[in-house]
């Protein structure tokens, strides 16, 4: 009966914090996920610290600046001037109430799930974990992710035999985990991130009940959920669905190009039905950290399972291979020009991953861009977002944005993200030809303009 008194003392106790505002919350990886929830804490008058190993953005954020071009300079400082500070000392996170875990998970060169930022998160917080902390996970990942990994590091490595609370038994010794994952929308003007409902999976019911309070505290409504691995699946689900819609519609518009139809006429059309149909719109490729990565994090975790995920797979077989289907349109486009891709200037319009964005994550137009530089093509871009494009994961550019003043020099400007900047009527008018992935040009009636 101890054992579940003094458990009992470290749930009620965070509980009550909860409820004043008086939770000291850590937010690990300031990103474009972290960041934005490390503010709604702030807005809503929690002492919040953000720790991230990037020490760059340790030096801006303290510095009052910010690297998110839709987190605004006056935002950040109205958060420092209520408690905000961000650092790269995970020794401070012994000082902390909740603890929340916003790092990335991409694919490897195998398109294998990469667990080593949370693994090595998981490593370095485990020495200052203290008893009656609250640990949630929110980055995506396959089910089973929480339990099986992040669990075990925290464990092993606190030096103090703490324990994370299971099934009611948790004693002095415990810690509390939850799962809950991210649904952020970069871009949407029309969801306040306050209405998003958050979804919440704890380990057992207590970590579930402080996991709610926590987030109940900055959204307008929380979902609970029976485990961790449903919340992990949750998020799988809610991602592959469109990852295969968009695969569907992609394929599509192969076909409706094949047989001169409109397919953007057609999903318009299909639109006006009040019920059974939800448009998704096809495109060069799919970008963002969630939706190209997440069908295979699934399939993956599938073959533990002695599971083959076909539908799924071939999703994402579809839309892997569009940037490749953009090479060949602007080959051919190119060609009724009496020119060949290789030796041809090309410009790309838009490099974000999707319209009015500064995220370059798994975007597309990096994958055209290389395709078109190994087609021989000489290759510049121009985004409003993006004053010059480096050295990433899987790409190694180092480009510097171009401007529009002179577009007639191009032999082919290629619009791969439909930015709302930019004057499309102007870019069609000066341009000698526009292959667009995007329908961007809708409405413009020119024989310079190509469809793909």
């Amino acid at each position: 009966m101890k054992s579940h008194a003094v458990s009992a003392t470290h749930f009620s106790e965070l509980k009550s914090k909860i409820e004043k505002r008086q939770a000291r919350v850590a937010v690990i990886g300031l990103g474009y996920v972290g960041l934005p929830l490390a503010l709604l804490y702030s807005d809503q008058g929690f002492p919040v610290t953000g720790f991230d190993i990037d020490q760059r953005k340790i030096s801006t954020l303290a510095a009052g600046g910010s690297y998110i071009f839709r987190i605004t300079v006056p935002e950040i400082q109205k958060a420092r001037s209520q408690g905000f500070s961000a650092t790269s000392d995970y020794a401070q996170l012994e000082q902390m109430d909740a603890i929340i875990i916003c790092v990335p998970t991409p694919l490897n060169e195998y398109h294998e799930p990469d667990l080593s930022y949370i693994t090595g998160t998981a490593e370095a917080l485990a020495p200052h974990l203290q008893p009656g902390q609250l640990v949630v996970l929110e980055s995506t990942t396959y089910p089973g992710t929480t339990e099986e990994v992040l669990v075990p590091i925290l464990e092993k490595g606190n030096g103090q035999g703490l324990k994370a609370a299971r099934n009611g038994d948790a004693d002095d010794k415990c810690f509390f985990v939850a799962f809950s994952p991210e649904r952020e929308d970069p871009g949407n003007q029309t969801v306040a991130r306050r209405d998003i409902p958050k979804v919440v999976g704890g380990l057992e019911p207590k970590a579930s009940e402080l996991a709610g309070a926590m987030y109940g505290a900055i959204f307008n409504r929380t979902v609970p959920v029976s485990s961790p691995a449903v919340a992990e699946m949750t998020k799988l689900l809610e991602n592959i669905y469109r990852c295969v819609n968009i695969a569907l519609v992609n394929e599509l518009k192969l076909l409706c190009l094949r047989m001169g139809i409109d397919i953007w006429e057609v999903i318009e059309a299909a639109s006006t039905k009040p019920f059974g149909f939800h448009p998704f719109y096809p495109g060069p490729g799919l970008g963002g950290h969630c939706i190209p990565v997440d069908p295979f994090y699934l399939s993956w975790k599938a073959k533990e399972w002695d599971f083959h995920t076909r539908f799924i797979e071939l999703a994402g077989e579809i839309n892997t291979n569009m940037p490749y289907h953009v090479l060949e349109y602007v080959a051919r486009a190119l060609n009724q020009q009496k020119k060949a891709v290789n030796g041809s200037k090309v410009l790309v319009l838009g490099v974000a991953y999707k319209k009015d964005i500064d995220d370059l994550r798994e975007s597309p137009a990096l994958t055209i861009i290389e395709l078109l530089q190994n087609a021989g093509a000489q290759v510049s871009y121009n985004d409003p977002y993006f004053p010059e494009v480096g050295r990433g994961r899987k790409y190694d550019l180092r480009m510097k944005c171009a401007t529009l003043d002179n577009l007639g020099q191009y032999d082919c400007v290629l619009i791969v993200t439909d930015h709302s900047d930019y004057d499309y009527e102007q870019i069609v008018r000066e341009s000698k030809l526009v292959v667009d992935t995007r329908n961007a040009t809708r409405g413009i009636h020119s024989p310079k303009v190509v469809h793909c």
